[in-house]
């Protein structure tokens, strides 16, 4: 089926769809403007012949995105309305975003001033911190010019994600997709990672202030010479912000897009915009300190509430008395000595807890801003160290609580693990009884065999 002209629309799934016009066409399918007549909404189809697919594979990515674009809700991506399947095509059903793609800018040797790009990277960091903190990480793995839309407000949205992916390959390895220039050097090796996007999203911001497309920029080496690319003229907080981006080595790279502050701006600000991290990666920092603060608040009150049952607890068993007995076998320390235990172990998983949960990665955190993205990944670690120590604590303080717990049922344990009908016995208390032992040793043993033999004789 083909689009159809306005006067003239074309229409899907019984009616519903009444198709104006053509929004684009791909290598894998066809986008088609159209009105949905239930509301009267304007919404863009994606169209996939199935019956034209080279491969399985190409099925299986509109597919893919279908199922991933369901589960997203974010101000800079497609809104989905439904997808189905209609004479032998697949069709996938979103809100139609009202606005431009870049690379329609760039066919009219437009492009982006400072302030737009600043604004580009605010939106792109919002999207990709988005996409790659759902578990697994959806990774778009092919943002270009073309996929991004420039909203009549100044803002942009991500859209096209026919080569996403959203599941962990266990076998290694993925199939390579994307557009050359666009692409992660790891990609061709099928490697795509979150990293990935950073630098799609710092080689389409690149493109679109120098006009050239990214191969034909100067290179040094494997990596884009930005500097050499942007020119006398480019502010520094660009030159800095991109080549972190656009770093060859997805583990030098940087791991998220750097923002700059400046996305708030208007087009025609004239103000410079601030260099990265001088306002933004301060604030992120800040959240996450006082987030990090109101969880060791909850956790020492979750302690000390803790704490004070245990004493309770204790003070009781003490007073009773009779709580303690002898053990089957094994033995049970007094109930002061286990108190001090339990006490000894909730303070180490408080101490481990401030240490290596809050206060070692908030110091690497602050650390990793003048001295690099390597100190990220060590706060990370820490914090998995912290989280290992204090399960580990856990384990160990439930063991000690189990410990205590164990002599006041041993009698019902015995009861339920060997039980045997008897009769019924009663229990007579008798007064206790002094045992004499005799300790002189015998002299006989060591007399003659002779006298000892007379002495019985006698």
């Amino acid at each position: 089926m083909t689009a159809s002209s306005a006067s003239n629309p074309g229409t899907l799934r019984s009616g519903r769809y009444a198709i104006v016009g053509e929004l684009g066409s791909g290598s894998q399918a066809d986008t088609l403007d159209a009105i949905d007549k239930l509301n009267g909404r304007a919404v863009a189809i994606k169209r996939f012949q199935v019956r034209g697919a080279k491969s399985w594979k190409d099925v299986e990515l509109a597919e893919r995105e279908a199922r991933v674009l369901s589960t997203l809700s974010h101000a800079n991506l497609p809104v989905y309305v439904e997808h189905f399947e209609e004479e032998g095509a697949l069709y996938l059903v979103m809100e139609k975003i009202e606005g431009e793609t870049l690379a329609s800018i760039r066919r009219r040797r437009e492009g982006l001033d400072q302030a737009e790009v600043a604004r580009f990277l605010a939106d792109a960091a919002s999207v990709l911190s988005y996409l790659h903190s759902r578990v697994p990480a959806i990774i778009h793995r092919d943002i270009k010019p073309g996929n991004v839309i420039r909203r009549r407000d100044g803002s942009f949205a991500f859209v096209d994600f026919g080569s996403v992916r959203d599941q962990l390959k266990p076998e290694g390895g993925s199939t390579v997709v994307g557009t050359f220039g666009y692409m992660a050097p790891e990609q061709f090796q099928g490697r795509a990672l979150p990293a990935s996007d950073v630098y799609a999203v710092g080689a389409t911001a690149l493109a679109l202030v120098t006009g050239r497309e990214p191969e034909d920029l100067p290179h040094r080496g494997l990596a884009i010479d930005v500097r050499a690319a942007l020119g006398v003229g480019a502010e520094p907080w660009l030159v800095r912000v991109l080549s972190s981006m656009l770093d060859p080595d997805p583990d030098k790279r940087a791991a998220r897009v750097p923002t700059t502050g400046s996305g708030r701006r208007s087009a025609g600000s004239a103000a410079p915009a601030p260099a990265p991290g001088s306002s933004d990666d301060w604030r992120e920092l800040r959240d996450r300190g006082r987030e990090q603060r109101r969880q060791l608040r909850e956790e020492s009150e979750r302690l000390r509430r803790e704490i004070k049952d245990q004493v309770r607890n204790q003070t009781r068993r003490v007073r009773r008395g009779s709580d303690w007995h002898a053990p089957r076998s094994g033995f049970y320390p007094a109930p002061l000595l286990m108190f001090v235990a339990v006490l000894a172990l909730t303070a180490a998983r408080l101490a481990a807890f401030a240490a290596f949960r809050v206060l070692m990665p908030s110091l690497l955190l602050l650390l990793s801003l003048p001295f690099g993205g390597e100190l990220r990944r060590w706060a990370r670690a820490c914090q998995q160290v912290g989280v290992e120590t204090d399960r580990g604590l856990r384990r160990t303080l439930d063991a000690v609580r189990g410990r205590m717990r164990e002599p006041e049922g041993a009698v019902q344990d015995r009861e339920s693990d060997d039980f045997t009908p008897e009769p019924a016995k009663t229990r007579v208390q008798s007064p206790p009884r002094r045992v004499q032992v005799d300790l002189e040793p015998d002299m006989d043993a060591y007399r003659e065999p002779e006298q000892r033999e007379r002495r019985e004789q006698r």
